[in-house]
């Protein structure tokens, strides 16, 4: 049986350059994968720097790979943005998330599925037939979309797994002031140990 893992990336409500370091971790983990007997691929488009983002790993070193990176990740490196930042330390937060579980509460029954028609640049798999979904949870009308994978039924799974990361979210910025919510995340990062360290433009890893 082949193992199958989910991934979930996270800035922590920190940044843009978190957000900057998040997308390159993904390219780096994508890389390290074909080394260590695993497939890693993003269940969505990496984009312009996304706040989060889901990877897919799979294979026979599938659960090796993910052990040794959940955790909270560390680049050091100069801001891309901000040249003259005196902060050298950036930090992105890596869990572990399964597909059942993570949804919660979340019903089907308060779901409506819309099958349409992938777009956009997307990876390898994006096709032009009907596959991609968009989930819309009515109580809150949050919306989430899944594209990349190959069929309806694979995008349906990762649409619903989207929308109940955001009510996890939700729920958690309801519990107080959105923007304290997002600081306590990122602080939490940069107090955690990092359990894998890069550097530099070349995003090269460091030995611990």
């Amino acid at each position: 049986m082949t193992t199958e893992i989910i991934m979930h990336l996270s800035s922590g409500g920190g940044p843009a350059e978190c957000r900057w370091v998040l997308a390159r971790l993904v390219r780096a983990f994508v890389r390290e994968a074909q080394g260590c007997n695993a497939l890693c691929e993003p269940l969505e488009p990496i984009g312009d720097d996304p706040a989060s983002l889901l990877l897919r790993v799979s294979g026979s070193g599938a659960e090796s790979f993910a052990q040794d990176r959940t955790g909270t990740i560390l680049w050091t490196g100069q801001s891309p943005f901000r040249p003259t930042h005196k902060r050298k330390n950036w930090f992105v937060g890596v869990s572990r998330v399964g597909m059942a579980e993570e949804a919660g509460d979340l019903r089907d029954t308060d779901i409506d599925y819309q099958a349409m028609r992938a777009s956009g640049p997307g990876g390898q798999h994006v096709n032009k037939t009907d596959s991609a979904v968009r989930a819309t949870h009515r109580p809150t009308g949050l919306v989430a979309v899944s594209q990349e994978q190959r069929s309806q039924h694979a995008n349906r799974k990762v649409a619903r797994l989207k929308l109940a990361l955001l009510l996890a979210e939700r729920a958690e910025a309801a519990e107080g002031e959105a923007r304290r919510a997002a600081w306590d995340r990122n602080q939490s990062l940069e107090r955690g140990n990092a359990v894998r360290t890069y550097a530099g433009s070349d995003f090269r890893l460091k030995r611990q």
